[in-house]
């Protein structure tokens, strides 16, 4: 009769464990238009643009082969990824741990003992052997209302979030990877600018010492060129140093020394980035993993809603027992020798201010993630729509500055040549090279502001990070 009645209990467990009291999650409407921004600052991307979405790998975007071993490298060597990474299992463990309470749990206990013992009315000692073997279930609750079940969908939840946010911490190390990179290759490249401004403004500061020497240059030009002279050496000892950080950057990012031939030698010497088009419709940022994973943390607080709800109800638990015990091995076996124990427990709830706090800050608890992920959106959509404003006017200010370059140039030229002849001053070959230098420098700087924008581009468009496996099933 009783292993009827715990058959019976058994079953209409398995049939009300099923449901939960967590409200239907629907997903709140995004709040930020649908489109993305338009103006004289956003220009049309190229045709050859393809949408980014968080599933494009970031080796079919970065496809330069240094770059590449640079970024492998600090994906396998990074401390703050592995860091997440670690996050991601111990998530993963407390998940499992979680939904591990709606299963029974087994335990088991033997006894073997064996003594002599004085028996009245027996000549001498009594050889006496007891075998004992316990098996049983203890303290199981009986989820009828999903309690539990709620629970472990909330930690569910909480670690598809961390694996999430592992994601958006491959994304951010690969974008400033190769913004490390890019930097290190304009700084060397601003270096070598500065040496060969260094290297003409010696052999300039010679001949206009020769000329003073004989007295056809006043002082004036002297000191003006050596003041040339010594500038160019400031900004060289400058780029010596930021050359220097700029490994020890990268150098910390891949978490290993970079090889010296990965590194690249200036911007030119890196194979151009694709250029990247965000699609029509501004629904692809809900594939970013910061906004999947405040997604995700809204559905553990809306699980918790019904965890909240279940304590308003009885807690039903089932603690039973096989044991047996007999005089020989052989009793073990023997029909009619096992003994069952069944005890259930129905723990009445105490409606208290407590059990309608707990279920007062769960609600306010979700209230609070649908704002983060409404906040999460808005912050995605101004990331790109920067990026996208920046990119239109890249293109214009890449034009306005090579046109400036060769201007300053022939500017140079021909105040040189004016000078040469005597019918210039020094002060205006000075001011001429003075212009061409902060020309190249802006050159340089704008071609790293346009291959930056692109990462910074693809970054916030999602890509670059691989998704997690789901945990498995039980």
């Amino acid at each position: 009769m009783t292993r009827r009645l715990f058959a019976r209990v058994a079953v209409t467990a398995l049939l009300f464990t099923g449901c939960t009291m967590a409200p239907e999650y629907t997903r709140p409407a995004a709040p930020a238009p649908q489109t993305w921004p338009t103006g004289p600052a956003y220009k049309e991307p190229p045709a050859a643009g393809a949408p980014v979405t968080a599933e494009a790998p970031w080796r079919q975007f970065f496809t330069d082969g240094r770059l590449q071993q640079i970024i492998e490298a600090a994906l396998k060597n990074n401390r703050d990824l592995r860091f997440a990474a670690l996050k991601v299992e111990r998530a993963r463990a407390l998940y499992r741990v979680q939904r591990a309470e709606l299963f029974p749990r087994a335990e088991t206990s033997s006894i073997a003992k064996r003594q002599r013992v004085r028996v009245s009315g027996a000549p001498g000692l009594v050889t006496v052997e007891e075998y004992g073997v316990n098996l049983g279930v203890s303290a199981w609750e009986i989820d009828f209302f999903g309690r539990i079940r709620s629970l472990a969908q909330a930690a569910l939840e909480e670690y598809l979030g961390t694996a999430e946010a592992r994601r958006s911490a491959q994304i951010l190390l690969i974008s400033e990877v190769a913004h490390a990179c890019l930097t290190l290759a304009a700084d060397r490249e601003n270096l070598k600018l500065a040496q060969s401004t260094l290297e003409n403004q010696q052999a300039a500061y010679k001949v206009i010492q020769r000329r003073f020497e004989v007295g056809l240059a006043p002082e004036l030009d002297l000191r003006q060129v050596q003041t040339r002279v010594e500038a160019a050496r400031v900004d060289v000892a400058k780029y010596t140093e930021l050359v220097a950080q700029d490994e020890n950057a990268l150098n910390l990012l891949a978490g290993s020394v970079v090889p010296a031939a990965w590194l690249p030698q200036e911007l030119s010497s890196l194979k151009p980035l694709p250029d990247l088009a965000p699609g029509a419709s501004s629904e692809v940022l809900l594939k970013r993993p910061d906004i999947l994973q405040a997604e995700h943390q809204l559905k553990a607080a809306n699980a918790n809603i019904g965890a909240a709800r279940a304590a308003f109800f009885p807690r039903i638990s089932l603690t039973t027992a096989i044991g047996t015990a007999s005089g020989d091995l052989s009793g073990l076996f023997k029909p009619g020798s096992y003994v069952w124990n069944y005890a259930p427990q129905i723990v009445l709830p105490i409606f208290d201010a407590r059990t309608w706090s707990a279920l007062t800050v769960s609600k306010v608890d979700r209230e609070i993630a649908v704002t983060r992920y409404e906040k999460a959106i808005q912050a995605a959509f101004r990331e790109v729509a920067d990026a996208l404003a920046q990119r239109g006017a890249l293109g214009d200010k890449l034009k306005a500055q090579q046109s400036l370059l060769e201007a300053t140039a022939r500017t140079y030229q021909l105040s040189q040549a004016r000078y040469e002849k005597g019918i210039d001053i020094y002060l205006n070959v000075l001011d001429a090279q003075r212009s061409l230098y902060n020309a190249q420098q802006g050159l340089i700087a704008v071609h790293l502001a346009r291959l930056s924008n692109q990462v910074q581009l693809y970054a916030v468009l999602g890509g670059g990070g691989e998704a997690d496996a789901p945990p498995d099933g039980w």
